[in-house]
């Protein structure tokens, strides 16, 4: 299993939103790319990077923490937020980031989405799914759509999408146990999709029954961060 530890950057500093609120924000005095450094030393292979200034204005704004991370470490990223269209995906690719998330955009423009996909190819784009009351929710999780999530996914999946994180967002940053049954679900319906944990984890036994479950990844944040869960406990589930 994928163990993907998530930084979140406002103001070029590490910091955590709580159900995606930014005036529930918590400031971490660490800067992204000594945390990024620290990670590549003990081995991890996968980071989770979210540009929360991008996300706020529409377009890439830590671009250069990116690239120092990309250059700095043999961390594989995944980068969201601010991706609104070809332009500025492409500017992630070329700041080292092997994969985007296209999250708001695939509600909003999913022939662009598509598109990508074909071009850049299903490794390279990451659906992302937030997901309240099986509600598909976008614009920073304040604005329901009319998805269902497994129409969602299932729309996407015909047209070759392979990775999805699934972000519960009742869980988010609240140190409350992963949506395992919802993941369970998801893994029943579609069986060969990547399926990406977010939101919720906060100890070692999550990590044990997503792994059991079949999940492809867990994406580990405040957890992590505020050493509810150490490094040698998550490097047990690295795969």
């Amino acid at each position: 299993m994928r163990i993907i530890p998530a930084i979140d950057i406002i103001g070029g500093r590490c910091v955590r939103l709580e159900q995606g609120d930014y005036s529930r924000k918590k400031n971490y005095d660490r800067h992204p790319v000594d945390l990024a450094k620290k990670l590549d030393e003990e081995g991890f292979r996968y980071l989770h990077l979210v540009d929360l200034d991008g996300a706020k204005a529409g377009k890439p704004v830590n671009l250069k923490i990116l690239d120092a991370i990309c250059s700095q470490t043999r961390l594989q990223v995944d980068y969201g937020g601010g991706i609104k269209d070809t332009e500025a995906l492409l500017q992630v690719f070329d700041h080292g980031a092997r994969q985007a998330t296209a999250g708001s955009i695939a509600v909003k423009m999913p022939e662009t989405v598509t598109g990508w996909i074909e071009k850049f190819g299903p490794e390279k784009i990451i659906l992302g799914a937030d997901v309240k009351d099986n509600k598909v929710y976008i614009d920073g999780w304040k604005t329901e759509t009319r998805w269902d999530l497994f129409s969602f996914l299932a729309f996407y999946i015909e047209k070759g999408i392979q990775y999805v994180v699934c972000t519960d967002i009742a869980r988010d940053g609240l140190l409350q146990g992963s949506a395992v049954e919802l993941y369970r679900s998801v893994l029943k319906e579609f069986p060969e999709l990547k399926l990406i944990a977010s939101g919720g984890v906060k100890g070692e036994a999550d990590l044990s029954v997503l792994q059991k479950a079949g999940l492809e990844g867990a994406i580990i944040g405040k957890a992590w961060l505020e050493n509810k869960i150490t490094t040698d406990q998550m490097k047990k589930y690295v795969g």
